[in-house]
C-alpha cells in the first residue's frame, strides 16, 4: 500500500465529473498507474440512487436532479455544506474483505466525528452514522443520520465513500426518504451547535484516516 494522493475541491463539483473521474481513477489504481486517491468535494443539490432504491422513496422527483448511480444503497441527498469523501482505494492489500472495507469507513466517519466531540454511532439494520438526540435535545428514542456510506467495488478498488452533514440546507432532505428509513431524521454539525468550516471538516477527515487506514501523505 502506497501514499494516498488526497483532492480538495473548494468549488462544487457536478455530480457526473465526480463519477467520470471516479471510474478513470479506478481503473488507473486497478492497472498500477495511479496511487489510491481520497477526494473531499461538495455538490449543487442533488439526489441520488442507489441499487436498492424504490420508486415511492422519491418523493419530489421534480425538485432537484436525479442520477442512478451504481453504488449501493437506496436514495441519498447531495447538495452545499455537506462534505463528501470519496474514497478510492485498492482493496486487494487490504484483505479484499469488502465488509471489514465498510466498517472502516463508517469507523472513518465515527472518529471524525468524534474530533468535533460528537458521539456518531452505528445502528444495526441501518445504514450510516447516527447520533442520539437523547443526549442534546431531552428528547429519548430520537436518532438523526448524520453521515451516509455508500460503496461499489470493481475488481476490488473501491469507490463512492462517505458524506459528512457540516451545514446542509436539512430540509432539501424532505424531498427524499433518506436511505429508505422514514422513522429517524437527519442532523448536521451545525444542527448540533457547531461551527465548523469545510476546512475543519478536512483537516478531521484526514487526521481520522490515518487512525483507521494507516497511511496518509500530502
Amino acid at each position: 500500500m502506497g501514499s494516498i494522493d488526497w483532492k480538495i475541491s473548494d468549488q462544487l463539483v457536478d455530480y457526473p465529473v465526480a463519477v467520470a473521474f471516479m471510474e478513470q481513477r479506478v481503473r488507473a489504481i486497478r492497472d498500477g498507474e495511479a496511487p489510491d486517491t481520497v477526494w473531499l468535494l461538495e455538490h449543487p443539490a442533488l439526489y441520488t440512487a442507489g441499487t436498492s432504491a424504490a420508486d415511492d422513496e422519491l418523493v419530489s422527483p421534480d425538485r432537484f436532479p436525479v442520477y442512478e448511480t451504481g453504488r449501493g444503497g437506496r436514495y441519498t441527498y447531495h447538495g452545499p455544506g455537506q462534505r463528501i469523501a470519496y474514497t478510492m482505494l485498492d482493496l486487494k492489500p487490504r484483505g479484499s474483505d469488502v465488509r471489514a472495507y465498510v466498517y472502516n469507513l463508517e469507523e472513518w466517519a465515527i472518529r471524525t466525528l468524534a474530533l468535533f466531540n460528537v458521539k456518531g454511532e452505528r445502528r444495526e439494520g441501518r445504514v450510516g452514522i447516527w447520533v442520539d438526540r437523547g443526549n442534546d435535545r431531552g428528547e429519548p428514542g430520537r436518532e438523526d443520520k448524520i453521515a451516509a456510506i455508500g460503496v461499489r467495488v470493481r475488481r476490488w478498488v473501491s469507490y463512492h465513500g462517505i458524506s459528512i452533514n457540516v451545514e446542509p440546507d436539512l430540509e432539501h432532505f424532505t424531498g427524499i426518504v433518506p436511505c429508505g428509513i422514514a422513522e429517524h431524521g437527519v442532523t448536521s454539525l451545525f444542527d448540533l451547535g457547531i461551527t465548523a468550516t469545510v476546512s475543519d471538516v478536512d483537516n478531521a477527515l484526514m487526521q481520522a484516516f490515518e487512525q483507521v487506514f494507516g497511511e496518509i501523505s500530502d
